[in-house]
């Protein structure tokens, strides 16, 4: 284990993990797309790096369900680096596995449940998520497809990263009773790539013709993020971009109204 080892993308932020680290915490003041030109993210953080915490892992292997002080450690340093682990109460549950997932997947780690050495030695020295598009809004969301992840930069630094589960691609006909009829839905089952921006929005559970969507927030006609009770490591959804439940809780108060975002990737099965 590399104790002691200084940083460099572990400064990506901290303002914002305070807030991810618990699931029923008050959401911040929603943001919107800064007007003013800005540096890529990929600056802002290698403007930080000089500034970067210590941090030196317990190295304990950790398996779902396990609790103590390791555990709590754990879920600290991904807080400290946006991934929204849950409430940090030491119970390795399944916020905390959504968290590891994630960070596994940005540090090139086939994503597991056991925490072990090379997700210790990530955890000390972190690789920045990949910016999918440089020279970028300051303030937006980019969604890889291929690695299934989400992230939110706020003012040119990375706020939150998140697991996620986007469209399936295998296509599908489902019935359906909508407006009072009847109906049979039928569809491809893909998250578009391409260039949008956020749009309407729901509080708590609204009811679709494909199901219920926690908190969705549009960004493309129908296509929404939203949490949901499944969050698979493989993509499933119909075309929406699907979070764990806790991160869906506090997103909206961190994403505003007409934020770009940008979808990016294929998945390889």
């Amino acid at each position: 284990m590399r104790g002691g080892r200084r940083l460099g993308a572990a400064a990506l932020m901290t303002a914002g993990a305070v807030l991810l680290s618990t699931a029923g915490a008050t959401a911040a003041q929603a943001v919107t797309p800064a007007t003013a030109p800005a540096a890529t993210a990929v600056a802002g953080q290698a403007d930080t790096q000089a500034e970067a915490s210590l941090f030196a892992a317990p190295g304990k292997t950790l398996k779902l369900g396990a609790k103590g002080s390791a555990v709590k450690t754990l879920q600290t340093r991904l807080a400290e680096l946006g991934y929204a682990p849950g409430r940090i109460d030491g119970n390795y549950g399944g916020a905390t596995l959504a968290a590891v997932w994630a960070f596994q997947k940005v540090n090139g780690i086939t994503p597991t449940s056991t925490v072990a050495r090379r997700t210790w030695d990530a955890l000390e020295t972190p690789r920045a998520p990949k910016v999918l598009v440089p020279g970028g809004k300051p303030t937006r969301v980019e969604v890889n497809l291929a690695t299934q992840v989400m992230v939110l930069y706020v003012g040119g630094a990375v706020k939150l990263v998140s697991h996620t589960s986007s469209g399936s691609g295998i296509p599908y006909c489902e019935t359906a009773t909508w407006e009072g009829k009847t109906q049979r839905f039928c569809g491809d089952a893909r998250t578009p790539t391409g260039d949008y921006k956020t749009t309407w929005r729901r509080d708590g559970w609204h009811r679709s013709y494909l199901g219920q969507l926690y908190n969705p927030i549009f960004f493309n006609g129908g296509i929404a993020f939203h949490g949901a009770l499944s969050v698979p490591l493989t993509p499933a959804s119909h075309g929406c971009v699907r979070l764990p439940m806790h991160v869906a809780e506090v997103l909206p108060g961190l994403l505003g109204t007409g934020v770009p975002v940008h979808v990016r990737g294929r998945f390889a099965r």
